[in-house]
């Protein structure tokens, strides 16, 4: 069965239009997750609503409301918010394009893949498709999801597109509360260097599929040995060198001449427990580099 799309409307630019599909390009199923459950009974605990002078109410007796001062709430209906209709709730208009380069990660949301919708519409996607690879632009663009406008970056993956969220400026945090007090001096010139030399030596090419999540690995351990009535076996804190000097430490570092460290495969990977982890099926292929 086909993935179902998330979004559907157009891809615009200028007068070319083209019809395509938008789906979330991750997810969290696989993911370890707990539920909440009474510590006498194990029975699964429901979430209810609960108004201060009412008790237990109804989620069909909920509504929307915004709070416009303290503790004071306008109600907003349904037949409010559709009355809010702008372009960008059916449309992906390119406003511009952007080196993919200038685009700070700290700014890149929630990934997508942007496909054609229908034969039809594979023609002038191919094309907006390699005009964008060609130039190495990142296409900026406004999308309507969850009710909200979202300024989008869109970019060629593959065989066809990638669209990433962008946060609003006003909800990134400035540096200045943060790095104020750090120090804006050049370092010694031989540590710099031998600094350097050790990012030179630990180089590679990035391969998420090399960098498994260790602790969800372990935890998946831990919970069989609970199945078999075994208890977890915990593996000890690596021991930390007592190096004082950082000098010492960068020319110790540089005389191991350890190749670069990645994780090793899942096939020949165990868990920090004394006996190697049954491992999850991987999802398959290396995941492409979005946004940037």
């Amino acid at each position: 069965m086909a993935p179902r799309a998330s979004w559907k409307g157009y891809l615009r630019l200028s007068l070319v239009t083209c019809p395509v599909r938008l789906y979330p390009a991750t997810s969290t199923a696989d993911r370890i997750s707990f539920n909440q459950l009474h510590k006498d009974t194990h029975n699964r605990i429901n979430m209810k609503p609960v108004d201060p002078e009412l008790g237990l109410v109804e989620r069909s007796d909920l509504v929307k409301g915004y709070e416009y001062e303290d503790k004071k709430y306008i109600i907003i209906e349904d037949e409010d918010l559709e009355a809010v209709k702008i372009e960008a709730n059916h449309t992906l208009n390119i406003e511009a394009f952007v080196d993919a380069s200038e685009i700070e990660p700290i700014y890149l949301d929630a990934p997508y893949y942007l496909a054609p919708d229908g034969a039809m519409a594979e023609e002038t996607f191919i094309v907006l498709r390699e005009a964008l690879r060609a130039s190495g632009k990142a296409a900026i663009a406004r999308l309507v999801l969850s009710s909200r406008e979202r300024v989008v970056a869109i970019g060629a993956l593959d065989a066809g597109m990638f669209l990433q969220t962008l946060r609003n400026p006003n909800e990134v945090r400035g540096t200045s509360a943060y790095f104020d007090g750090i120090p804006t001096g050049k370092p010694d010139a031989d540590m710099l260097a031998m600094a350097e030399k050790l990012i030179e030596q630990k180089t590679v090419t990035f391969d998420p599929a090399s960098y498994e999540d260790r602790y969800e690995v372990a935890l998946m351990e831990m919970i069989k040995n609970k199945l078999k009535g075994h208890k977890p076996i915990y593996a000890a804190a690596p021991e930390r060198g007592n190096v004082v000097n950082l000098m010492d430490a960068l020319k110790a570092s540089l005389s191991e001449q350890k190749p670069p460290a990645r994780s090793q495969s899942k096939s020949s990977k165990g868990t920090a427990t004394t006996k190697a982890a049954p491992k999850k099926t991987a999802s398959g292929g290396r995941a492409s580099k979005a946004g940037k």
